[in-house]
């Protein structure tokens, strides 16, 4: 809704496009809902291996195009709910037992300040109970803090998901 108000779905650049390594473990997608969107990402639960891709991507681009940041709003980005750090760490993960208790779910991802929907993006359901949950904060917090609180959050809800 923020996008359509501010009418960013109208006269989309001719110069959009997604570039990738070979593994396509590290993309940069030019000119989609921001100008950059970059993303690290692979199967398996190396969060280390994929920050540490991250962090080593986002030097090498900013040394040859600086970002705009502000002091109080932090990056600037043309969806507000992406001020700050920017940073959606996400995990795609299985948890059909709490998908049948969702107000448990839901109490968790509150608690962690974690962000609950569907594979497919936003505003889309679970399907088989395989949820998309990331960080929910974007500002007042580090991106390491931001990634550490969602991976604190995953890993309660993987305690909670085999007591059931």
């Amino acid at each position: 809704r923020f996008l359509q108000a501010a009418n960013a779905c109208r006269y989309w650049p001719t110069g959009r496009g997604i570039y990738h390594n070979d593994a396509k473990t590290f993309l940069v997608w030019v000119n989609e809902e921001d100008h950059l969107r970059i993303i690290s990402m692979q199967k398996g639960g190396d969060l280390k291996e994929v920050f540490t891709r991250l962090v080593n991507g986002i030097k090498t681009i900013e040394s040859k195009v600086p970002f705009s940041r502000d002091n109080r709003l932090g990056f600037l980005t043309f969806c507000p709910t992406n001020l700050g750090t920017t940073i959606r760490a996400s995990v795609h993960i299985a948890l059909p037992k709490l998908a049948a208790d969702l107000k448990k779910l839901e109490a968790v991802a509150g608690k962690y300040n974690l962000q609950v929907r569907g594979t497919r993006g936003e505003h889309t359901e679970s399907e088989g109970g395989v949820y998309d949950i990331s960080n929910k904060r974007r500002m007042g917090l580090t991106e390491y803090q931001a990634v550490r609180e969602m991976q604190d959050g995953i890993l309660e809800l993987i305690k909670i998901e085999r007591s059931l």
